[in-house]
């Protein structure tokens, strides 16, 4: 019984001291400098976890001044997580999409209202059938500037809702590129049972919100 006993205090201390770890890594990311990522060809590129990324993907790319949505990971503390070690939930990483936009067209500001107007702004750890930390919302900001925006409208949108907003800011450090498979999922793969019965809804309901934000039809 004392061996027992013994071994289970020792997987304890050894738990609480990898949760210990794995906590101060998580902080050292948000405590963290923003890193800028420079214009390019006049494009600018901002970054948002917000659930799923292939309904995220879909989104964005339906909006005027969005060139293309990539879908990845964003806001841990692992090196070239996948997908499979982001579903653990222990990568820090959570499932986002680097957005490639013209800032002539659309504002970082308008991604913004695009972001919490895509999505249960009050969901905590997911995204409707989606739960755990890699769904969670989390909203990356590149300077000060833009940092103040979305604390800002985060703001304003808890004031107007009367509760909390589960959107976590952190500053950007690394996009880590999702595997092919991942890219323009929602395209490609019209009929999957998921994206019939929660992708196309929420980008449809998106839709409906914001029609004059939305691209042209040819």
């Amino acid at each position: 019984m004392k061996k027992i006993l013994y071994s289970c205090l020792v997987a304890l201390v050894f738990n609480c001291q990898n949760n210990a770890q794995v906590n101060q890594k998580q902080q050292d990311v948000i405590n963290a400098d923003p890193v800028v990522v420079p214009i390019e060809n006049g494009m600018a590129r901002a970054y948002f976890a917000s659930g799923c990324f292939w309904c995220v993907e879909a989104v964005y790319e339906s909006v005027k001044g969005v060139k293309e949505a990539i879908n990845g990971y964003a806001g841990g503390f692992t090196e070239n997580p996948t997908y499979e070690l982001s579903n653990t939930g222990r990568t820090g990483h959570a499932e986002a999409v680097e957005v490639i936009y013209d800032p002539e067209v659309v504002s970082f500001s308008t991604l913004i209202d695009v972001y919490f107007g895509s999505q249960n702004p009050t969901q905590f750890n997911g995204q409707g059938p989606d739960r755990g930390s890699q769904y969670r919302s989390i909203i990356f900001y590149q300077d000060e500037e833009q940092k103040k925006i979305i604390q800002e409208k985060k703001s304003a949108l808890e004031k107007k809702l009367g509760e909390a907003v589960a959107a976590e800011i952190y500053p950007f450090q690394k996009f880590w590129l999702a595997e092919n498979y991942h890219q323009n999922y929602e395209k490609l793969h019209p009929n999957n049972r998921y994206i019939q019965n929660v992708s196309i809804p929420r980008l449809n309901r998106f839709k409906n919100k914001f029609p004059e934000l939305l691209k042209d039809k040819h």
